[in-house]
């Protein structure tokens, strides 16, 4: 495994067998990591040991494999609550950020929202973080409202002020937009949220795989993230919650595991977390996400983070001498995401993303399940690249010299 005292990206780049693939005779050039990342040798190897050593389901067994699988599962809840500042008796194993906030919907705002009430959200939030609160209003008979966002792309602090005066029962913001980068000052905005009583919910997609993530210091009510934008498999995330919290909600499914007593009329509930883990989990990729959070603690965070700002700066620059790029989002570095948003004169994000691929750079083109905010900018789409660990200045330069052709293609 790659030692902290040793973050080279080309040591890093050894350790992700995908990018020894080349695409359409050209290196790989993997800058979506914002819709995925890739995986470590490290993680991929804790799936096959799993399921070829000691593959057996969990809390129920006594056998040597059933407690071996129980004890790396309850491992990776540890090491994943302890990454990110986390009781472990608060977090909670899910599929990844979507069913953390649909979970939230359910066994939360059911039972705590009611008509008349005011919901919040910003315009710069993905889908998952939008789509279950209108759900939620339209069955409650709630309003949901939003927080607009000033010129260079950071949220219009006023607006949330005025909005936070209505006394609103949730406020659900993004910690880094997966569009624009913006980093948003979540401690401010659940402390503001706390003071009139609101329900936070946050987004960290975005921001758990690329920096250092304290949820106890943001004071979040709900903290959300996914595992594979972390190096980690698809299929496992985790939501982490104040455990009076979980305890006072209604379970999200029902079935096994969830129940401590089953009676013919009535039943009982398990622990937090257990009491929202119905049925057989996802023991392996769980599993993974833990070795997942070993590969990045080994690097460090404040290290991923530095790596990440340094190339944001070079990415910003030489896109910006691109002439016909327009770039969205703050312009400072230090207050964004590892993502770049941008347009390329009257060629479409999907053109685009074509011609790159041809030249073996994979980045996103499209709406990225964030249309309120493709709305704003007035436009219909995006090209987006993102970065994690392994890439370097090489494949920024990889991208420009794309877009560089891409420009005598269309006679730019």
């Amino acid at each position: 495994m790659l030692k902290a005292e040793a973050f080279e990206v080309a040591k890093v780049r050894e350790d992700f067998p995908i990018l020894k693939r080349k695409v359409h005779g050209k290196r790989l050039v993997y800058l979506d990591n914002a819709a995925t990342t890739q995986k470590p040798q490290l993680v991929v190897d804790a799936l096959v040991d799993f399921y070829t050593r000691y593959n057996s389901n969990v809390h129920r067994s006594v056998h040597t494999l059933g407690e071996e699988a129980t004890a790396a599962y309850e491992a990776a809840r540890s090491k994943t609550a302890k990454f990110v500042g986390a009781d472990p008796k608060g977090l909670v194993f899910v599929r990844g950020t979507t069913e953390a906030t649909n979970l939230v919907r359910f066994a939360w705002g059911e039972k705590n929202v009611k008509k008349g009430d005011v919901l919040v959200a910003t315009l710069m939030e993905h889908h998952s973080n939008i789509v279950p609160w209108q759900l939620l209003a339209r069955s409650k008979g709630a309003t949901l409202k939003y927080v607009g966002l000033n010129p260079d792309g950071t949220l219009d602090m006023g607006q949330l002020e005025d909005l936070l005066r209505e006394a609103p029962r949730l406020v659900a913001v993004a910690h880094c937009s997966n569009v624009l980068g913006t980093i948003n000052e979540v401690s401010a905005i659940c402390a503001m949220a706390k003071k009139v009583g609101a329900t936070t919910v946050v987004d960290g997609a975005q921001s758990v795989p690329h920096m250092p993530v304290d949820i106890g210091a943001v004071g979040a009510d709900f903290y959300a993230f996914s595992g594979h934008k972390m190096l980690a498999p698809t299929g496992v995330g985790a939501l982490a919650a104040r455990k009076e919290l979980l305890e006072e909600m209604d379970p999200f499914q029902s079935g096994g595991e969830m129940i401590k007593e089953v009676f013919e009329d009535h039943s009982t509930w398990n622990d937090v977390p257990y009491k929202f883990e119905a049925g057989t989990v996802n023991i392996a990729d769980a599993i993974g996400l833990g070795t997942a959070v070993d590969y990045l603690s080994s690097i460090g965070m404040e290290r991923v983070r530095k790596h990440e700002v340094a190339l944001l700066d070079y990415a910003l620059r030489a896109l910006s001498e691109v002439k016909g790029v327009k770039i969205y989002g703050p312009p400072d570095p230090a207050r964004r995401g590892g993502v770049v948003s941008f347009n390329y004169a009257d060629v479409h994000p999907h053109d685009l993303a074509t011609i790159l691929d041809e030249e073996g750079v994979a980045i996103r083109s499209g709406h990225h399940c964030a249309q309120l905010l493709m709305r704003w900018l007035d436009v219909p789409a995006t090209a987006r690249a993102s970065f994690h660990v392994y890439n370097s200045y090489d494949d920024v330069d990889a991208l420009t010299a794309g877009l560089h052709k891409a420009g005598k293609l269309f006679r730019l």
